[in-house]
């Protein structure tokens, strides 16, 4: 039997918070019902199939490039980079990695393919993108009680109306993007109230 893993990330659009990415391979004695790409599921659902995923499959593991990572390294690449961590972190290996999207991790230690909308058509990314999902998500549920001012559990981080809003008025956290437009476009302006 040929070992393969899906992955996926989740938070590339976010203005604040980690990357995180998912590795996954499924056991095919234990076919779990009802995976599909994590966006289409409501957040109940994805719980429930996060913890019989993390139950029965032969291994998974989830990963995350920080928000200095991302201002460093740009978002793409920090995204590829936790796919990497999340591919590297399983028990066992697998012979082939499929990655949700249109690229390739670099310096992959197996055979990878990428598969645009990969998380709608197979298994073991669908897996991967519900483990990233939830993993993130509830990152940013931890972060909305430390800084319930700014809507978090909600918006998850997303440039929604609110968050921005709630960016105008209390500022910008260490754990937002500073790289990312609106982010950076709150900085530069408050740099020219300071000249």
């Amino acid at each position: 039997m040929l070992l393969i893993c899906g992955v996926d990330e989740a938070g590339r659009g976010p203005l604040a918070g980690a990357v995180f990415a998912a590795a996954v391979i499924l056991d095919p004695t234990q076919p779990i019902a009802g995976l599909a790409d994590s966006k289409v599921l409501t957040a109940n659902r994805r719980e429930q199939l996060a913890a019989q995923i993390k139950q029965q499959a032969l291994a998974w593991s989830i990963a995350s490039a920080s928000v200095a990572e991302i201002d460093e390294l740009n978002i793409l690449q920090a995204t590829m980079l936790a796919m990497k961590r999340a591919v590297e972190a399983l028990t066992p290996q697998p012979e082939q990695a499929l990655i949700d999207g249109n690229r390739i991790p670099k310096d992959l230690l197996m055979p990878a393919q990428a598969i645009v909308k990969g998380d709608a058509s197979v298994e073991q990314i669908s897996a991967a993108s519900i483990l990233a999902k939830t993993a993130r998500d509830a990152e940013l549920i931890a972060l909305d009680k430390l800084h319930p001012q700014y809507g978090f559990a909600q918006h998850k981080g997303y440039p929604t109306a609110q968050h921005l809003r709630a960016i105008e008025q209390f500022g910008v956290l260490a754990e937002h993007r500073r790289t990312f437009g609106p982010v950076k476009a709150f900085l530069l302006q408050q740099q020219a109230l300071l000249l």
